[in-house]
Parts: structure tokens; C-alpha cells; sequence
């Protein structure tokens, strides 16, 4: 019997299951035996529960033939063609039988829950984003962390969601069980940048409290905050609340363990260099007093003196002056910061022409 054949034994088959009512199983493992249903007649016919078994079997030969050429699959196991009853499936036909649903769900409800849109939200990244963290909850609580780690089209993980909508119950729930908050969007955001970029004060605690286990207890799926990761524009989650001004979300940071000179990527500008450019003096003193190195340098070598006298800045020039800053640090075009303030006599009242330095800072003479 060639495949050809085959495919009319199946199609054969076909016009028996719609007048018999019964259908095909598709397990391979079950092999039909020629006969049974070798023309329409004798499936409208099945043999009599009186008729022995043996009547319906061809003889060998065919048998034999018919296992040489391509194997059919058959439901019918409960007619009078099978002599004898069928063997325990293998472990390979039982695998492909769904699973049972989990414990107080039907198979409708566990479909709905892994549901997925056409721009890869599932239903727990929608019920968040239409406000509705009942359903999220309830979700939440009944999937497994693979699910709940789903990134849709934007790469926007429930979490990210969360703590963009600002629903604390939905993050404390994902944190709870488990969930990275680590994974970055298509802009190369976390949650907590996304927090500090939204000045959501309670979501970063939320999210700063899953790094911190009780003590001697080890930190769930080994996930944790590196606060020095950086998103595509190359910013850490402390530069991005530097240029809020947010100082109780950068002490946060701090608290919680971030570098107070971390750089960002594309020109080397630490928080206070930021801060400086933002002609913001309350976080300049604020970075100033934590630690901050006040000589840090760019990738061009400009400090964040070299902004301030560049940008005509005498207050926080004067600041960073009186907390040691380097008045003869040259940058990458050789200037130093005297060179930038010439002409400019508020600046140059604040930085000192010696030469002289003492441990590396210059002398500055007093009147």
C-alpha cells in the first residue's frame, strides 16, 4: 500500500466517522487492523457482540502486508475487529494528554489566565493596565512566576506596569512571589527606573525592600537590583533622580547602596556633575555632604567645576569651591577652570591664582 493509498484509507475513514459518529483518536501508537473498517459497509455494519473476534481478522498475509506498508491510525478499539484488548498506552501517548488544571480551576478558567493579546499582554498585564487589580491579583495568585515575568511587545514586564499605573498592591504581590525586577523594557528601563523617572516614592521602597531579606535568610530566586544598571541612554536610576531633584528618592538610592559617582555612559557625567548642569544647588550640597567626589571628571576631563564656571553659575561654583574643588584640573582641550572664567570677575573672585598647592589643592589666600 503506497502513501497515496494511505491518505485514501484515512479520507476512507472520514466519510465512515460522519456516519458512525465516532472519530479519530490521532495517537500514533494505536495500529489499526486492516479490515475493521475496510469499506463503508462493514463500518455500517459491525460485527454482532456474538460473532467471534477471530471472524473479523483478514487473513495473515494481508496482516503482513498491510504492517510492511504505512501504518493507520484507528479510534474504533471498542468494535469486534480487535481480538483482544489493547495493551497500556506507552509513556510517550500518555505525555501528550493535557495535564490537569491546577487545584480549584477549570480548564476554561487556566485558558483565560494564558491568555495573551496581539501585543503580547497577558491578562495580568491588562487587568493592570485598565486599573483593575482585583483580576490582577487574583492572577497573580494562581499563575507561576514564568508567567508573570512575560514581556509583551514593549518588553513591559506586570511589573513594570505596576509601578508605572502605581498600584502597590499589584507590586507587592509580584515581589512576593518572586518575580525579577531586574528585566529592562525596550528603552532599557527597570521598574525602579521607571519609579525614580515617575517620582513614585512608594513603588521604589517597594521595590528597594525585595533586595533586603531578613537577615540569615537568602534572597529569593537569587534576584537583586544592580542600582548602577544602566538604561539605553546610559543612565543609572541615581542620575535619572538627580535630574528630578528628587533628594528624598536619591537618599533612598544611596541607602539602599547606590554609587554616589557613578557614571553614565555616554559622556561620563557623575550625579553631581548632573546636578551641576541642572543649576540645582540644593542636590549639589546634598551630593557634596553624602560623599561625593567633587574632582570627578568627565570622559573630557571637565570637573564639575568646569560646568559651573561654563555655565556663569558663581553660587554653585562658590559651593564647590569651598569644598576643595581643583581650580587647575585641565580638561581634554587643556582649559582649566580659571582659563573658562576669565573675563568673568564673580567667577574669578572665587578661584585662586597660586600655584602653590598643599597636598594637591591650591592655596587659597584669605583677606
Amino acid at each position: 500500500m503506497s502513501r497515496a493509498a494511505g491518505g485514501e484509507c484515512r479520507k476512507e475513514a472520514a466519510g465512515w466517522e460522519g456516519e458512525d459518529g465516532q472519530c479519530d483518536s490521532g495517537i500514533e501508537s494505536l495500529r489499526s487492523l486492516p479490515g475493521g473498517r475496510e469499506t463503508p459497509a462493514a463500518a455500517e455494519t459491525p460485527p454482532p457482540k456474538s460473532t467471534p473476534a477471530a471472524a473479523a481478522i483478514p487473513p495473515a498475509d494481508t496482516l503482513a502486508e498491510a504492517a510492511a506498508a504505512e501504518e493507520r491510525l484507528d479510534s474504533s478499539y471498542g468494535s469486534g475487529a480487535l481480538p483482544e484488548p489493547l495493551p497500556g498506552l506507552p509513556a510517550a501517548c500518555r505525555a501528550e494528554e493535557p495535564p490537569p488544571p491546577p487545584e480549584g480551576l477549570s480548564r476554561q478558567q487556566l485558558e483565560a489566565l494564558t491568555y495573551l493579546s496581539e501585543d503580547g499582554d497577558t491578562l495580568v498585564h491588562l487587568a493592570i493596565i485598565h486599573c483593575v487589580p482585583a483580576v490582577a491579583l487574583c492572577c497573580i495568585t494562581h499563575l507561576p512566576r514564568e508567567v508573570l515575568e512575560i514581556q509583551n511587545d514593549l518588553f513591559q514586564t506586570p511589573l513594570h506596569l505596576a509601578v508605572y499605573l502605581e498600584q502597590p498592591s499589584v507590586i507587592q504581590a509580584l515581589i512576593h512571589k518572586g518575580v525579577n525586577p531586574g528585566l529592562q523594557d525596550r528603552n532599557g528601563n527597570t521598574p525602579l527606573h521607571l519609579a525614580c523617572e515617575q517620582q513614585h516614592m512608594q513603588c521604589a521602597q517597594q521595590l528597594l525592600q525585595s533586595t533586603a531579606p531578613p537577615q540569615g535568610t537568602a534572597q529569593p530566586h537569587g534576584h537583586h537590583h544592580d542600582l548602577q544598571l544602566q538604561n539605553w541612554q546610559g543612565l543609572a536610576c541615581l542620575h535619572i533622580s538627580t535630574l528630578k531633584g528628587n533628594i528624598p528618592m536619591m537618599s533612598l538610592l544611596l541607602e539602599s547602596g547606590a554609587n554616589i559617582d557613578v557614571r553614565e555612559g555616554t559622556s561620563g557625567k557623575t550625579p553631581l556633575h548632573l546636578a551641576v548642569e541642572c543649576h540645582n544647588r540644593r542636590a549639589v550640597q546634598f551630593l557634596l555632604r553624602h560623599g561625593a567626589y567633587v574632582d570627578a571628571q568627565m570622559y573630557n576631563g571637565c570637573t564639575p567645576l568646569h560646568l559651573a564656571v561654563g555655565r556663569k553659575d558663581a553660587a554653585i561654583a562658590a559651593i564647590l569651591s569651598h569644598c576643595g574643588a581643583d581650580t587647575l584640573l585641565r580638561n581634554m582641550e587643556n582649559e582649566t577652570a580659571q582659563d573658562l572664567a576669565d573675563g568673568n570677575d564673580d567667577l574669578l573672585a572665587l578661584l585662586p591664582f597660586d600655584d602653590l598647592k598643599i597636598s594637591g589643592k591650591p592655596v587659597v589666600c584669605s583677606e
